[in-house]
């Protein structure tokens, strides 16, 4: 009577365990626009949450709007480097953040900025970079007022504007009243949407 497997058989049986793994086992990774997406959703809550608990209205400054709390994408000065976007509240009004603007992220406590240089810093989150890290390059937002690649600005009443103006009396001129899509495009033409909800402010993935 046999008592022990052979090496081809063993061979045979690893070999078929190894099928049904692949072929059953869910996988846990997922794909770098999948991963980039599910950020922008929590970047964008964390905004969302920052404008809420951080009223900008001064009285004494016919500019405190411009300081509201904003993502905002940008394309890099060399155009091939691609797109990166800051999250930053516009301490000075100038209309480009610096460093000392910008949200650190809660998990790596780097600042959620880059210059239009695109360069790598140690005190920058690397994954503001989406096109270098995340093959995007292609970044629509419907409900872009703006000259640049847009921007999502909240308030503390938790309206959200599609761009800061430059006058106190039209402070309040931009506000979203349509759903705004973010669409991500990659260089695969794989296409990922982020919802904005205009009355609730609310925010998600668009079902594939």
């Amino acid at each position: 009577m046999k008592k022990s497997f052979t090496l081809l058989e063993l061979i045979i049986v690893l070999f078929l365990l190894s099928l049904l793994y692949t072929a059953f086992i869910p996988k846990n990774k997922i794909s770098k626009i999948d991963e980039i997406t599910n950020r922008l959703v929590l970047y964008l809550k964390q905004t969302r949450y920052q404008a809420l608990i951080d009223n900008k209205y001064n009285e004494n400054d016919d500019k405190w709007f411009k300081s509201r709390w904003t993502m905002k994408f940008f394309r890099c000065r060399d155009k091939e480097d691609g797109i990166y976007y800051s999250i930053y509240s516009d301490k000075n009004k100038s209309g480009h953040p610096s460093i000392e603007d910008t949200l650190k992220d809660p998990l790596t406590n780097k600042n959620i900025y880059s210059s239009n240089f695109c360069k790598e810093k140690n005190e920058h989150s690397k994954y503001v970079l989406i096109s270098k890290y995340y093959g995007i390059n292609k970044v629509n937002i419907s409900c872009n007022e703006t000259s640049s690649l847009g921007q999502i600005s909240f308030s503390s009443n938790g309206k959200v504007y599609s761009k800061l103006s430059n006058k106190e009396k039209r402070a309040y001129d931009y506000e979203i009243n349509n759903k705004c899509f973010i669409e991500l495009k990659n260089l695969n033409n794989e296409k990922r949407t982020i919802v904005i909800e205009s009355k609730t402010s609310f925010i998600h993935k668009l079902d594939k």
